[in-house]
């Protein structure tokens, strides 16, 4: 084997490597944002409720 193929052979396998982390890092990346989102969701129904709620007393 030439050191040239094993160099290819290592450079390829490096950047399918990374591009599988970028990958795997955007999904929790999302799942993380949208965790965020819908807690603030939540929130601002809980608050919106709270606030009607007060204005019927």
């Amino acid at each position: 084997m030439k050191m040239s193929n094993i160099a290819k052979g290592a450079a390829v396998g490096m950047a399918v490597g990374a591009t599988a982390i970028m990958i795997t890092q955007a999904k929790s990346n999302r799942a993380r944002m949208m965790r965020k989102k819908a807690g603030k969701a939540m929130k601002a129904v809980g608050t919106m409720i709270d606030d009607i709620s007060y204005m019927m007393k």
